[in-house]
């Protein structure tokens, strides 16, 4: 929401039940314009306070915050609660709730019985009242923003909470070089081998551009893919990649089929990476590829202890319900992603016979535990691989609960597609995962690939086309 200071007359934002229910400190958010309450908002705060839903615990939150502001400042309520003390200097301007009565004419068709009506009589007589003032109704409910602009008042959108206006400028965790790339940073180039690795240092103007673990590849006569594996200054130090496209370097059976996935595979693979964020269409092999690796670190390469699988079960964060039997078993119907998965990996050695397979699903069976994210708060994870399916259905401050349960020894891979989310509120710029994928770029210990070919069939290829 952050406005530009050319206007003289801060403006006036009156906001809806929510916005609140969605950012209790949206409320410090509003920079230096002036803030309203309607009781309305109050009231449906005062009925939504119930339960242990995220929503809940919001609206308690929100009304924490305002008996902060309000207590001993009674006799100050109709000139406003000034902010800027109890946020630290982020709001200087003033907290505004309804005192009297506010009976404003709406249109007919609109029943003034209606909570979100009643709201938009409160905008429309404050426009009224105060002409030469921008109002402004700020609504995550798309219905109520619509309304408010049939009757000629202004609405927006909470944005404040938005990684990206854009998610099309979402790092996509790789980037096309090519000769020219040499020539412009390639000035002191260095070269060595080492490990079976080639590695190059280079120095020059695009290094202040790049991020460390992010993919480069050419394409043409030389083809390369490599990864920036240190940044210094205007210097930086790139690693030739394992190819995981070839049979001798399969893992537990699955090769990669393209170049994004051996991208994948490579930030997966490697221990020194804790957490590796995939994005991708379905059927682009984001769940098989990081079974595959985790199988091969948990029971081949044995770094890992054991398997933690969690995703969020839409209905979000709510109970896991009358299923009969343990956690495990109330997930099940959850993991049907899981299931399909482990018949792929359980397929790939031939020669086993049924005995074998058996014997192999029960083994990997006994290192993958399914968890509900409902149990998470105050656990550690020392020595485990833990994947977050289905991120792209989480908020920020979930996202932040999971990924800070990891000990020592733990990697955390977060799988979505922000193109399908579940949960009423969040968009592709404000998911959970959008915001790790910017959050953590650049750090040395992660990692990011976005997906974009599918690879799960030619039916389904098609159907991803046209429908």
């Amino acid at each position: 929401m952050a406005t530009k200071k050319t206007q003289k007359v801060s403006k006036l934002f009156v906001l809806d039940t929510n916005v609140l229910m969605h950012d209790p400190t949206s409320l410090y958010r509003f920079q230096e314009h002036d803030l309203f309450i309607p009781m309305m908002t109050l009231e449906e705060l005062d009925s939504n306070k119930k339960g242990m839903t995220e929503v809940a615990r919001n609206a308690r939150q929100a009304s924490r915050f305002m008996e902060e502001l309000v207590a001993g400042m009674e006799h100050k309520l109709q000139e406003g609660v000034p902010l800027e003390e109890v946020s630290k200097g982020q709001a200087t301007g003033r907290l505004f709730l309804q005192s009297e009565a506010i009976t404003s004419v709406l249109p007919s068709q609109l029943p003034m019985g209606k909570a979100d009506n009643q709201i938009l009589g409160v905008v429309h007589h404050l426009q009224a009242m105060q002409p030469k003032r921008q109002v402004i109704l700020v609504s995550k409910d798309i219905n109520m923003r619509i309304k408010a602009r049939t009757m000629g008042l202004a609405a927006e959108d909470y944005t404040n909470d938005k990684v990206l206006e854009d998610t099309d400028l979402l790092y996509t965790g790789m980037r096309e070089i090519d000769q020219n790339f040499w020539e412009r940073n390639g000035k002191d180039l260095e070269s060595w081998q080492e490990g079976g690795r080639s590695y190059w240092r280079i120095q020059g103007p695009d290094v202040t551009e790049l991020y460390v673990n992010q993919m480069l590849f050419q394409i043409g006569e030389q083809p390369l893919q490599a990864r920036v594996l240190s940044i210094d200054g205007k210097k930086a130090v790139i690693e030739s990649l394992k190819d995981y496209s070839h049979s001798k370097n399969a893992i537990w059976g699955i090769t990669a089929r393209n170049r994004e996935q051996n991208f994948a595979l490579n930030l997966l693979m490697n221990p020194d990476v804790d957490f590796v964020s995939l994005l991708g269409q379905a059927g682009t092999g984001k769940t098989l590829l990081t079974l595959a690796a985790c199988l091969a670190q948990t029971l081949e390469m044995k770094i890992y202890s054991e398997i933690i699988m969690t995703r969020v079960t839409v209905p979000v964060g709510e109970d896991i319900g009358f299923l009969p039997g343990t956690e495990e078993e109330k997930m099940l119907p959850w993991m049907g992603a899981l299931e399909d998965n482990l018949d792929v990996l359980n397929q790939t050695d031939s020669e086993a016979g049924d005995w074998g397979r058996a014997a192999t699903r029960d083994l990997i069976r006994s290192r993958i535990k399914v968890k509900s994210l409902n149990f998470m708060r105050g656990r550690t994870f020392l020595n485990k691989f833990l994947i977050i399916d289905e991120a792209q259905n989480l908020t920020s401050k979930q996202m932040k609960t999971l990924i800070t349960r990891a000990g020592p020894g733990t990697k955390v891979v977060c799988l979505g597609n922000i193109s399908q989310i579940d949960t009423p509120y969040l968009t592709e710029g404000s998911s959970g995962l959008t915001y790790v994928v910017d959050r953590f770029k650049g750090w040395q210990h992660s990692g990011h690939i976005t997906l974009t070919r599918g690879e799960r069939s030619r039916l389904a290829d098609y159907a991803a086309d046209v429908l």
